[in-house]
């Protein structure tokens, strides 16, 4: 197996758990809107709904975190970054994986191992109402979001030394993207040609002025 067919591999895993904890939103979604009629049509309001939503929520947020890094999609200040050359880049991302990234995320991993086992042991409920919910099976993500980041980290970092070893970033595997992004991608992308960044460059501009015309019809309402 190529350096590179691993790489797809674990961006894969990533890819998957990351989509499949998409579809929590959708039970959210529906947790909320029912407590919502509940609460305010028929008086009713349900003791564990906040417990719940945490739930529902912080196991979206975490399990997403390695699908996010596979897609290079964390938040990053880079009006420096994006002007370095590949191996500059490179040797920033590696340094920062090594001496924040694995430290910490290992730490999560260890100890969430810990806090979920004690979880577990005492069948562990929320003390947030009288009656809570168990909340131990939700303790159990925080290890396995941290041993999926590490996974998508270590992949990251093979990344990174490739990068330096070759002056160019491999490929990852790539998924759905909002439309504004690709658009922005083709318009600072050196590897196309000059009539497909026009057209780029182009939409992109359209995206901006159809998205301005509609701040200024929401305005013009209020």
């Amino acid at each position: 197996m190529t350096t590179q067919r691993i790489l797809y591999a674990i961006d894969g895993i990533s890819t998957f758990t990351g989509k499949a904890a998409a579809w929590l939103i959708i039970g959210l979604t529906t947790l909320v809107c029912v407590e919502v009629f509940k609460r305010y049509i028929m008086n009713m309001p349900t003791a564990w709904i906040f417990d719940a939503s945490n739930m529902f929520y912080g196991t979206l947020f975490m399990i997403g975190g390695a699908y996010t890094l596979a897609q290079n999609g964390h938040v990053r200040g880079d009006f420096l970054y994006s002007s370095m050359k590949p191996r500059t880049q490179a040797t920033l991302d590696l340094v920062l994986y090594i001496v924040f990234f694995l430290p910490g995320i290992g730490a999560l991993a260890y100890a969430g191992w810990d806090y979920a086992a004690d979880s577990w042991r005492i069948n562990e409920h929320s003390n947030v109402t009288a009656d809570g919910p168990p909340v131990y099976h939700f303790k159990a993500v925080i290890p396995i979001a941290g041993a999926l980041l590490l996974l998508q980290g270590t992949a990251e970092i093979i990344r990174c030394v490739i990068c330096l070893k070759t002056g160019e970033w491999p490929s990852r595997l790539k998924d759905v993207n909002e439309i504004d992004v690709v658009e922005e991608q083709l318009a600072n992308s050196e590897y196309v040609d000059e009539e497909s960044r026009k057209i780029a460059i182009a939409h992109a501009q359209d995206i901006e002025e159809s998205a301005r015309q509609r701040g200024m019809g929401g305005d013009l309402l209020k």
